[in-house]
């Protein structure tokens, strides 16, 4: 056989193989992906509706989505594996002992599937839900990419998240694995201005950070003395703490975050060392006087969103359970 046959031939045969090969929860993401498939009806204003009635009730939801989606999207892309129930299912690894937002995500499923049942996947609304939360947070709004198919595979030995002790180093590591820059982590790390944090998270920065007994040097000493008011060292309760020390812009995403850690007022130990590590550092100043921050925010939330799992995907009935076999 020729050479140029052999390279039609390969061609040709790689081009059936990635039909074939193409997993099913791939789908083709695109702005407005529901538009026209239930009716007149326009899903992501049911979803928002909903958003907008527990924002008004609860605004640490906006932290409560915002991590639930990252966590969700960082194990197997965003694929909703993280809502499903099981005994040995993400839901119990211990990164994800402390996710909330499951009951809004079925109260927004419940909406739609009254309304257009077995169009919506849950792992779009997640990140429609999330989209909604920022907004109201003031940290503007951004289009989101929808036609995500629900995995039907979850398990707890998959969870391999980002630890709050790992260094910036090791964290873009974790992040280049899943096609993310380090500009994309410094970004979505931003969501840490309406978060918080267990004393259990930072407890060594504050009384033995060096084995020796001695707070972590590069906590702003002010700081250390009250979280340590705050974290008593021997304490039962495991109080928190606002991720963003700036009372103020709390509960507001903006780049208020990028201001307390440039200022050594980082609680998580990974916060701090992206205003100090030579990877980060700059970027970092230039957030803390961004005035562009959501549009930057908006961008990487929406490439985290892209993150896709390459498993067989379907349209759950339940966000907690894979559907029945017929």
């Amino acid at each position: 056989m020729s050479r140029g046959g052999g390279g039609r031939l390969a061609l040709a045969l790689a081009l059936v193989l990635s039909t074939v090969a193409l997993p099913c929860s791939a789908a083709a993401l695109k702005v407005g992906f529901y538009k026209g498939k239930c009716g007149l009806v326009d899903v992501e204003s049911v979803v928002a509706s909903i958003v907008a009635s527990r924002f008004s009730k609860d605004r640490s939801v906006v932290a409560a989505l915002l991590r639930l989606q990252f966590h969700d999207c960082f194990v197997n892309g965003c694929d909703a594996s993280i809502l499903l129930d099981g005994s040995s299912s993400e839901k119990t690894a211990g990164p994800n002992s402390s996710v909330r937002g499951y009951d809004l995500i079925d109260r927004a499923k419940a909406a739609v599937e009254a309304i257009c049942p077995g169009v919506v996947s849950c792992a779009d609304i997640i990140v429609m839900a999330t989209r909604d939360a920022v907004a109201l947070a003031k940290g503007g709004r951004y289009d989101v990419q929808t036609g995500r198919l629900d995995g039907k595979i979850s398990l707890a030995q998959n969870v391999n998240l980002p630890s709050p002790s790992m260094t910036v180093s090791q964290a873009a590591s974790a992040f280049a694995r899943k096609g993310l820059a380090v500009a994309d982590m410094v970004v979505l790390l931003g969501g840490h201005t309406v978060g918080i944090a267990h004393c259990s998270l930072f407890q060594d920065r504050l009384y033995n950070f060096d084995g020796l007994g001695n707070p972590d040097p590069t906590m702003d000493p002010k700081l250390a003395a009250a979280l340590r008011a705050r974290c008593p060292q021997f304490a039962t309760a495991d109080n928190t703490v606002n991720l963003d020390q700036n009372s103020s812009s709390a509960l507001v995403v903006d780049s208020s975050f990028y201001k307390q850690i440039v200022a050594r007022r980082g609680i998580l130990q990974i916060d701090q060392e992206l205003a100090l590590d030579r990877l980060s550092k700059s970027l970092v100043a230039t957030l803390a006087n961004a005035t562009d921050f959501a549009a930057r925010f908006g961008r990487a939330m929406v490439k985290l969103g892209a993150l896709q799992s390459r498993l067989p995907g379907e349209i759950r009935s339940s966000c907690r359970a894979v559907n029945k076999r017929s």
